[in-house]
């Protein structure tokens, strides 16, 4: 390991006005608007069902059919729920987030995104 510094290649931007551009800023507020009001619903179900596993145990012991109870039935959406976020991530993300994210990459190293050769 070198303990000298080597200073950055001419080609890299200054990254603070990079984060301070417009198109920087749409696409930070761009994945602050789906990714924290979600995790806030998240975790809402997920507290709902802790507090009704703890405090609500006649209701979650209900039974429903054989074996199967409302508490399972609730312990089982908590998967369902977070395959589907993880999907709906996915598919804001490449519709959204990813062209947005790859046009500013292509502008900041000088590449042609269509092309994928150097501006």
């Amino acid at each position: 390991m070198s303990t000298t510094e080597s200073s950055p290649p001419e080609d890299v931007r200054d990254w603070t006005t990079v984060q301070s551009s417009p198109e920087f800023q749409d696409l930070r507020r761009r994945l602050r608007t789906f990714v924290f009001p979600l995790t806030g619903l998240f975790l809402a179900w997920y507290l709902l069902y802790v507090l009704l596993a703890s405090y609500a145990a006649p209701f979650m012991s209900i039974k429903l059919f054989g074996n199967i109870n409302v508490g399972l039935v609730f312990g089982l959406l908590q998967f369902v729920s977070t395959f589907a976020i993880t999907a709906w991530y996915v598919r804001f993300a490449a519709k959204r987030y990813d062209p947005l994210a790859e046009k500013l990459r292509g502008e900041l190293e000088g590449v042609d995104i269509v092309k994928g050769d150097k501006a």
